[in-house]
């Protein structure tokens, strides 16, 4: 059995055992209560007495294991509650108290089962097998994930979800990404488009092309950042487990004292119902649950409690450059013909060459050239040095595709290119084509400043952004001419990754510091900041690994509404808290001063604790999250 099998059954099991703990004392109440009306106090005593039994009996095992691993919790004042209450021979207030205390559980069970329905689905929807085409006949194998490697090609039917990153290998592809960005209308990619694993396809089948083995895409690693999630417990809930500690004892010296003073030890027993179970175990957990939930459906994935309040409390930005504020590809700006050949036929001849060489700025000219319909030769006797350019033939002609230095390597009296600048504040590179000899064309290539990029750099200042700091490994002179006119506060150029990191050790002594980034390059700044956050879309694993947040678009957009999310699920967790301790608080001092009778109190107590869950599972809505579609 897999883990996410075994999680899922004990969380049945769990599930039923808090129905039966309800059902017991609801059965063993009203049975008692119509015995007691029929003029049989000694039946409706019996059975108020065994319903008190069988909860008390549940939560002494469940306290002994506490125990046992040195947790001492609020569960003790349950026990001692419910213990007292047959000791002293009240019957019906044993009863009522088994009753509320089991409401409690399943209640608090239910909210945080709602707020965690959205990172439980996206583990449930993860895919165990795959079909994979064999042979030249395309026959068609079911295999397991594990089995699949780059380059197979997988039959992906309508109504399955991808397993793994790839391609679309023909045709098209009309997929719901709503589970990764939480966007709800369809995408169409077309042929030779990346997809991300996760996605479901809600069109035709098609074939994918798979780039990554199964346990290295998207979706594996968000189901593993989803699984870590869960189990993480934040500090404000390891802050709560202190303060019921503190309550605890509180609760314990009242009730004894209201014994000593009175005389009564029904008052002490009044007071130890008012405080079971206590609002501040309850309210945290469903509040930053339901905030986690929330933000996974937007498309954040935040790793626990603690990163979710940490992202409540940033006030300083450090953003890297590229692949962050840009898109992290190059793209042909413009096409300057310099001899004789006519543009098309210039872009046509470097493209077709291009298609052997792996550098990133020769695919984005194939693919511009793909894209402007252009057909494109296959290139011979190729010829690439590495950091110069390319040379071959191309439908019987020589044509060089490279730097300066390539071009005066070949003889070639090329016209010195003018400043590049391509408008948008984005790093420019220039590229020289030279056909049979003679010079042809200057390509101008960008990596541009995302459409969004100042908007949401805007939107986050909004949120309460005090600083932003840009931090890139680019020249200065391109990083000033890309936050030229955006709400950037200062710029830090020509950094290594040890730079970065001491950028932002150094921006933490003005407030709490996030730091976002996608590259490889970006991971020792991501772990040192109070609160990495990664593109986890087309980013590297490395980043993904050290964040405390993933975005699951290839998009700042949905950072803004995640830390509105994290400060909306904060200052209800708080509020839950404060005003359930006051509340129970005031309940216990009233049950000391003999104002409250044990079923009395326990009635109260159950009233605060459906008030504090209700309150905390507020986080789950809200008003609309902005957000921006995905660039």
């Amino acid at each position: 059995m897999d883990r996410t099998s075994a999680t899922n059954g004990a969380a049945g099991w769990a599930a039923a055992l808090r129905g039966g703990l309800v059902a017991l004392p609801l059965v063993g109440l009203s049975g008692g209560l119509g015995a007691q009306a029929l003029g049989h106090p000694g039946a409706a005593t019996l059975a108020w007495s065994l319903a008190t039994l069988a909860v008390l009996a549940v939560l002494l095992v469940q306290v002994a294991t506490s125990l046992a691993r040195g947790d001492v919790g609020l569960d003790l004042v349950a026990l001692l509650s419910m213990g007292g209450a047959l000791v002293l021979s009240q019957p019906l207030a044993g009863a009522v108290i088994a009753l509320m205390y089991a409401g409690g559980q399943s209640l608090e069970a239910y909210a945080a089962g709602r707020a965690s329905r959205t990172m439980t689905a996206l583990i449930a929807r993860q895919p165990r097998t795959a079909l994979r085409e064999e042979g030249e006949g395309s026959r068609v194998q079911e295999v397991p994930l594990a089995a699949l490697a780059p380059g197979d090609r997988i039959l992906v039917r309508a109504g399955d979800v991808l397993p793994v990153d790839g391609r679309v290998a023909a045709g098209r592809a009309v997929l719901d990404l709503s589970s990764l960005t939480g966007e709800s209308l369809p995408t169409v990619f077309e042929a030779n488009a990346a997809v991300l694993s996760g996605s479901l396809n809600v069109g035709q089948a098609f074939t994918l092309l798979a780039d990554r083995r199964a346990a290295e895409s998207t979706y594996a690693g968000i189901v593993r950042l989803v699984e870590a999630a869960r189990t993480a417990k934040a500090p404000m809930a390891r802050l709560a487990d202190r303060y019921g500690l503190v309550f605890l004892a509180a609760t314990l010296l009242l009730a004894g004292g209201a014994w000593a003073v009175s005389g009564d030890a029904l008052r002490a027993l009044a007071v130890l119902v008012v405080a079971t179970p206590c609002p501040l175990i309850l309210a945290v957990p469903v509040a930053l649950v339901s905030g986690l939930s929330r933000a996974a459906g937007t498309g954040v994935l935040v790793k626990g409690g603690g990163a979710l309040e940490a992202l409540a409390k940033v006030e300083v930005l450090v953003v890297d450059k590229t692949g962050t504020l840009t898109h992290g590809r190059a793209h042909l700006t413009s096409v300057a013909p310099v001899g004789a050949i006519a543009e098309r036929d210039a872009l046509r001849l470097a493209a077709s060459l291009d298609q052997a060489s792996g550098h990133p700025i020769a695919r984005a000219l194939v693919e511009e050239a793909q894209a402007r319909g252009l057909a494109l030769a296959p290139p011979l006797e190729v010829r690439e040095a590495p950091g110069d350019g390319v040379t071959g033939l191309v439908e019987g002609r020589r044509v060089n595709v490279g730097g300066p230095r390539l071009m005066r390597q070949q003889g070639i009296d090329f016209p010195l290119p003018g400043p590049a600048a391509d408008g948008q504040g984005g790093a420019s590179a220039t590229v020289l084509v030279a056909v049979d000899g003679s010079p042809a064309a200057i390509l101008r290539f960008a990596d541009p400043l995302r459409h969004d990029g100042g908007a949401i750099l805007a939107e986050l200042r909004a949120c309460g952004i005090a600083r932003v700091v840009l931090a890139t490994g680019d020249r200065r002179e391109v990083a000033e001419a890309l936050t030229a006119g955006l709400p950037i506060d200062a710029v830090a150029a020509d950094l290594d990754p040890a730079d970065k990191t001491k950028i932002v050790v150094e921006e933490r002594l003005r407030g709490p510091v996030m730091m976002v980034g996608d590259g490889i390059n970006d991971a020792p700044a991501l772990a040192a900041a109070d609160l990495g956050v990664a593109l986890g879309a087309r980013g590297a694993a490395a980043a993904a690994e050290a964040a405390d947040v993933v975005l699951l678009v290839d998009s700042l957009a949905p950072l803004p509404g995640a830390i509105r999310i994290a400060r909306r699920s904060r200052a209800i967790a708080l509020q839950s808290v404060l005003v359930g301790l006051g509340l129970s608080l005031a309940g216990m001092i009233a049950a000391a001063l003999g104002a409250l009778s044990p079923l009395q109190g326990a009635l109260a107590q159950e009233a605060i604790d459906v008030a504090v869950i209700l309150n905390a599972m507020r986080a789950l809505t809200g008003p609309t999250v902005s957000r921006r579609a995905a660039a």
